[in-house]
């Protein structure tokens, strides 16, 4: 489930992409190109992990049932969140 969930996190990518190749038809070179759009995109991207690395940390330290049937689901979403913010 959680490595589901987390697709969908890595999938913002490809908005990257679009904004390189937008660039790159404005007659950019490659490099020119992934740095601008990497300036224009990274404040985003560093605030969405920190935002829900903050929202699922908090299930990490639930207790009873609950928090043993979640804490699988919830280390695997942050390390997947931390490791798909780590590469932009």
């Amino acid at each position: 489930m959680a490595l589901t969930l987390s697709v969908g996190f890595v999938v913002t990518m490809h908005r990257d992409a679009r904004n390189i190749v937008r660039h790159m038809e404005m007659g950019e070179t490659r490099m020119q190109a992934a740095v601008k759009a990497s300036r224009e995109i990274g404040f985003t991207i560093v605030s969405m992990t920190i935002s829900l690395v903050a929202v699922f940390i908090p299930v990490l330290f639930l207790g009873g049932i609950v928090g043993r049937l979640l804490h699988e689901f919830s280390v695997t979403i942050v390390v997947a969140i931390l490791i798909s913010g780590s590469y932009r």
